[in-house]
């Protein structure tokens, strides 16, 4: 990433945390510079002067810049470590008001309070990662949990399963046997295994353009399966809950291929 692209995706990512346009623009432009006046930020952010002073005000309310009221004024941004630790901390006060707002807000009941089985897409890595823990988390009798690359084996991850309570039968595979060892190592209260779903596994040669990332089914009544585009690693998903049916027998037969049936808790 070469410098002009470096600014960019700063100040959009500034924008993103809460900052107007010129606001991100003199922040980025005063943690460049030791010091600067009005004029000087102006020249290398492309902000208009008066409204340099604006910009500045704002960030100086938030405990981003410093200014000496000299003649003319001067300008500089606060040590980045702190500046970072004040966007995070508001960042995640904004985050609780958010959630709790929506809490206070309420749900409102359908008419229809027959249970329907249903299937949902969700997508991004960060979204079906907590979903996926959220659901491990969740279990009370059995979690069957198939990855298909190691970048899934997160510390997230780990903490979730291993916090697990002890009567909960854990199942976890792994498409090749190098990633079962590292699943061996971190998760030793589960029964981990190589999938024997030989379609699991990526095939160059093959010209596909998904593989497979997460398979994982909870208590037998709710399933999430994952895909991966290689080039790019974004990863999409579909879960859902309540099937209680023919589709979990298949899954969870299907999940736990690869395991000695000595080892399977729930063999039949």
């Amino acid at each position: 990433m070469n410098s002009e692209n470096a600014l960019e995706e700063a100040t959009e990512v500034l924008q993103q945390l809460g900052l107007k346009e010129y606001e991100a623009k003199c922040f980025v432009g005063l943690s460049r510079l030791s010091m600067g006046t009005a004029k000087q930020l102006s020249e290398i952010t492309d902000v208009p002067r008066t409204r340099v002073y604006d910009a500045v005000r704002v960030l100086e309310a938030q405990g981003l810049v410093e200014i000496q009221h000299s003649s003319p004024q001067r300008f500089r941004a606060v040590p980045l470590a702190e500046a970072t630790e004040t966007l995070r901390d508001q960042y995640e006060a904004r985050v609780e008001r958010l959630a709790k707002a929506l809490e206070t807000a309420g749900e409102i009941e359908p008419d229809d309070e027959d249970s329907v089985q249903e299937i949902w897409a969700l997508s991004g890595s960060d979204a079906i990662a907590n979903r996926s823990n959220q659901l491990v988390e969740s279990g009370h009798e059995e979690v069957v949990l198939v990855l298909g690359h190691d970048s899934l084996l997160t510390e997230e991850l780990v903490e979730t399963v291993n916090g697990l309570d002890e009567d909960v039968d854990v199942l976890v595979g792994a498409v090749t046997e190098s990633l079962e060892e590292h699943l061996r190592d971190a998760l030793p209260n589960a029964t981990t295994f190589v999938s024997g779903l030989e379609w699991l596994r990526p095939e160059r040669e093959s010209g596909d353009e998904l593989s497979i990332g997460r398979l994982l089914l909870v208590d037998r009544s709710n399933i999430l399966v994952s895909t991966i585009v290689p080039d790019t690693r974004e990863e999409q998903a579909i879960f859902g809950g309540g099937f209680r049916n023919g589709l979990i027998v298949i899954s969870r037969r299907l999940l736990s291929q690869g395991l000695f049936p000595g080892r399977d808790p729930h063999r039949k």
